[in-house]
C-alpha cells in the first residue's frame, strides 16, 4: 500500500485558486484519465489534476509546491510507457494540456514555437501549412504533446534521417521548481554565449523543470516518397540492404524498420485494415521509406535498390506502395506490432538501442539467451534498424501462466541487459527512464556521470518536488 499523505484542504484550496474550480480536477472519475498508463502497468492516485492555460499559472504553481513542499507531477498526454507520468505517491497532477496555443510559423527560418500541450499531430499539421515538415513520427501523434515528446526525448520512425526529439529544439521555456521561467525561446542554430542549458532540460523527465514551449526546426516538405515492404533473408541481410539505400540515396532514407513474420501473423489475425503485402511468408520484413525533394525519379530508386538486394541475395521478394492508401497500410502493419502482441498472452518489453552494426549479432545472441532461460518464450524483436533502436518484446511460452510469467520480469530484463552492455548499448532508448527502469540506472550508468545527475537534481530543485522516485 502506497504512502498517501492528505494534501491539508486549505493548501488545496490555494492550488485550486491558481487555475479556478473548473480546472482542478478533483472527481475520482475524472481523474481517472490522468492517473493510469497506457500499458495498465501503474495505478496513480492524487488529490488533485490541475491544467493551467498559461506560463504564469504554471510558474505559480511551482512557486507554491516549492514554497510548501507539496509534491508534483508534470503531465502532457500521457503516453509514456515506463511510469513517469503517473503520481505514485499521491503528488498534485500538473497537466499542461490546455498550453496548446501554437505561438508562431515562421517558414522562412524553418521554426514553430510550440507551448507543451499542442500535440505531435498539430504541430506537423500546422507545419505542413506552410510547405514545411516537422520531422518527427510517433504512432501516438493525435495524443502525445510536444512538452512530453521533449521530456522524454521520444524518437520515432523518422530519426534515421532526422535524429530524436532533441534534435529538433532550438530553443524551450521551462519553469523552474521555484516559479522561475527559464526563456531560452530562441530560433538560433548558432549561439555559443555559454552552456547549452536547454538539453539539461529535455530527456530529463520533468524532473529538473516543466517544460512549457518550445521553438522547433522545420525542414523542407519531400516532393517525392516511396514505401517499400520487403521480405528478407535476416536481420544480417536487412543491414546490408540498408547500405547499399543509404549509399543509392545520400541521405533519402526517412525510415528503415525490420519486423518478424510472428509478429506480422499477429497483426494480420488481430488487427484491423490489414492484409498481407507479399504472396508468401518470411521470415523478416522491412519496411523502407524514401523521400527526396525531387518530384521525379524515386520510385526508379527504389525499385533499382531492391533489385540489388535481390540480385545479393538479401531481399526475397518485395513490392512498392502504388498509393498513399497502401503506404498508410504497410505503416499500419508496423504500428501495431506492440499493441497486438497482448494478444499472445503476457509481454516482457525492452526498449534498447546498439550500435547499428551490432543489431543482427545483439537479436540473435538475445534471442539465445532469452530462450535459454525461458524455453518456448517467443521474442517478437522489431524498430529502428536504422538507428540501432530495437523494441526487444517476448512474449510468453504458448499456454504459460500469464502472471507467473511476468513474474520473470527481472531476469529476463538481466539477460537481455547483459547481451546490450556487451555491445555497447543502451537499456533505454527512446521512452526514458521513468521507475520501469530507475533502479537499473546505477549499474548501467558511468558512476561520475549518475553523481552529476544527482548533483542536478539537488541544485536545480533541492526540496525534491519535481516528479519525485522517477529517473533517480
Amino acid at each position: 500500500m502506497l504512502d498517501r499523505p492528505k494534501i491539508d484542504p486549505a493548501l488545496l484550496a490555494r492550488f485550486t485558486a491558481i487555475v479556478g474550480e473548473k480546472f482542478a480536477i478533483t472527481d475520482p472519475d475524472l481523474q481517472a484519465p490522468y492517473l493510469v498508463e497506457m500499458r495498465n502497468m501503474f495505478q496513480g492516485h492524487t488529490p488533485v489534476v490541475l491544467r493551467p492555460s498559461s506560463v504564469a499559472e504554471v510558474s505559480a504553481i511551482a512557486k507554491l509546491a516549492n514554497d510548501t513542499a507539496t509534491p508534483i507531477v508534470p503531465q502532457g498526454g500521457n503516453t509514456g510507457l515506463v511510469g513517469g507520468q503517473i503520481p505514485l505517491h499521491n503528488e498534485i497532477v500538473l497537466s499542461l494540456n490546455r498550453l496548446d496555443r501554437i505561438r508562431e510559423v515562421d517558414p522562412t527560418s524553418n521554426t514553430i514555437t510550440c507551448e507543451a500541450g499542442v500535440t505531435l499531430q498539430r504541430t506537423r499539421e500546422a507545419a505542413a501549412e506552410v510547405d514545411r515538415l516537422y520531422p518527427q513520427l510517433l504512432p501516438s501523434e493525435g495524443t502525445c504533446t510536444i512538452g512530453g515528446n521533449l521530456s522524454t526525448n521520444a524518437g520515432g520512425t523518422a530519426a534515421i534521417a532526422h535524429g530524436i526529439a532533441r534534435s529538433h529544439a532550438l530553443g524551450i521555456e521551462v519553469v523552474l521548481a521555484d516559479g522561475r521561467v527559464l526563456n531560452n525561446l530562441n530560433k538560433l542554430k548558432k549561439d555559443n554565449t555559454g552552456y547549452d542549458l536547454k538539453n539539461i532540460f529535455i530527456g530529463a523527465e520533468g524532473t529538473l523543470g516543466i517544460i512549457t514551449a518550445a521553438v522547433l526546426r522545420l525542414v523542407p516538405r519531400p516532393r517525392s516518397v516511396e514505401t517499400a515492404f520487403a521480405g528478407i533473408k535476416s536481420p544480417q541481410a536487412a543491414l546490408e540492404l540498408l547500405g547499399i539505400a543509404t549509399e543509392r540515396t545520400a541521405g533519402g532514407v526517412t525510415s528503415f524498420e525490420i519486423m518478424t513474420r510472428r509478429g506480422i501473423e499477429l497483426v494480420l489475425e488481430h488487427g484491423t485494415g490489414c492484409r498481407d503485402p507479399l504472396n508468401s511468408p518470411h521470415e523478416w520484413y522491412a519496411l523502407i521509406e524514401l523521400s527526396s525533394q525531387q518530384r521525379e525519379g524515386l520510385r526508379d530508386v527504389m525499385e533499382e535498390i531492391l533489385a540489388q538486394g535481390m540480385e545479393q541475395g538479401l531481399v526475397l521478394d518485395a513490392t512498392i506502395a502504388d498509393s498513399i492508401e497502401q503506404a498508410k497500410m504497410y505503416w499500419r502493419i508496423r504500428e501495431m506490432f506492440g499493441e497486438v502482441q497482448r494478444h499472445a498472452g503476457g509481454s516482457i518489453k525492452h526498449d534498447i538501442s546498439v550500435p547499428v552494426a551490432a543489431v543482427p549479432a545483439f537479436i540473435a545472441e538475445a534471442n539465445a539467451a532469452v530462450t535459454k532461460l525461458i524455453p518456448g518464450c517467443r521474442p517478437l524483436p522489431f524498430g529502428h534498424l536504422g538507428d540501432g533502436n530495437i523494441h526487444y518484446n517476448v512474449t510468453q511460452p504458448a499456454g504459460a501462466d500469464k502472471a507467473e510469467y511476468l513474474q520473470r520480469w527481472d531476469e529476463v530484463n538481466a539477460a537481455v541487459f547483459a547481451v546490450v552492455k556487451k555491445y555497447g548499448g543502451s537499456i533505454s532508448a527512446e521512452h526514458g527512464v521513468g521507475v520501469v527502469k530507475r533502479d537499473l540506472l546505477p549499474s548501467v550508468k558511468d558512476p561520475v556521470a549518475l553523481e552529476l545527475m544527482h548533483s542536478l537534481k539537488r541544485m536545480l530543485d533541492p526540496k525534491g518536488i519535481l516528479n519525485p522516485g522517477k529517473v533517480l
